[in-house]
């Protein structure tokens, strides 16, 4: 399985494409969105200025495009290539594939969030604690196997032609409902009722309330909780469906 892990990095860090949307593209969107904003104006309801704000948001989009764009299409093209079946006939575990997966996107996905809190800190003079810099890290990254599940499920769900439109879909409403391109509190309020039972939601609450040095809200870390069980064990049945088939 190291050896899979291994592989699996070395595609990832040689595809410049998928490098430039999952760490380049959260930065560039952050200085987009939050450029001319000033350092005092504070968002409704949150007590945080807009570049603190969006930093959060932003970092929580990278590591979302690094384990949901990457999984979902890339398995979804095995699958149809043969190579999963390949990988079936060797002594590797079917839980050992997904691992795979998961864990060299969660790798992956750790710059887009390191590079975001750069910028921040360097363009628009975000100053953070040293405990809630790391704290922010550790749960945006871990944050981020939720939605690495969700994407092991799309890729063996849909097919290869499928997959992409398939994909885009969960991946940009999840982005704009979850309010991580603007502030949910500047959505209408029948679509902030929406947005907080979003795993997205929940998901940039969570570094939020870290840089308002506030305890994350159970609800938050529960309904994170839920949709992690409900994606990792979608993506085991449907592993086990595809096995089957083969």
């Amino acid at each position: 399985m190291n050896s899979l892990i291994k592989l699996e990095l070395t595609r990832a860090l040689r595809n410049r494409k998928f490098l430039f949307f999952s760490v380049m593209y959260p930065s560039l969107l952050f200085l987009l969105i939050a450029g001319n904003a000033d350092s005092t104006t504070k968002v409704d309801g949150t007590g945080l200025t807009l570049p603190t704000y969006m930093m959060v948001s932003m970092a929580s989009f990278g590591a979302l495009t690094a384990v949901l764009m990457g999984n979902s299409e890339r398995i979804a093209k095995e699958r149809e290539s043969g190579w999963v079946r390949q990988l079936r006939l060797t002594t590797l575990p079917g839980r050992g594939y997904v691992l795979a997966k998961t864990a060299s996107a969660a790798v992956v996905s750790l710059p887009s969030v390191v590079v975001v809190f750069a910028v921040a800190a360097i363009a628009k003079g975000v100053r953070l604690d040293a405990w809630q810099w790391l704290a922010l890290t550790g749960v945006i990254w871990a944050g981020s196997l939720v939605f690495a599940a969700l994407g092991v499920a799309i890729g063996y769900l849909a097919s290869g032609d499928a997959v992409r439109p398939i994909t885009m879909i969960t991946y940009f409403g999840l982005s704009m409902l979850g309010g991580l391109w603007m502030p949910a509190t500047s959505f209408p309020q029948w679509l902030q009722d929406i947005a907080e039972w979003l795993p997205t939601h929940a998901y940039a609450a969570l570094g939020q309330a870290i840089e308002q040095s506030h305890a994350p809200h159970a609800q938050d870390i529960a309904l994170l909780a839920v949709f992690f069980v409900l994606f990792a064990g979608g993506a085991a049945w449907l592993y086990r469906k595809d096995t089957l088939k083969a």
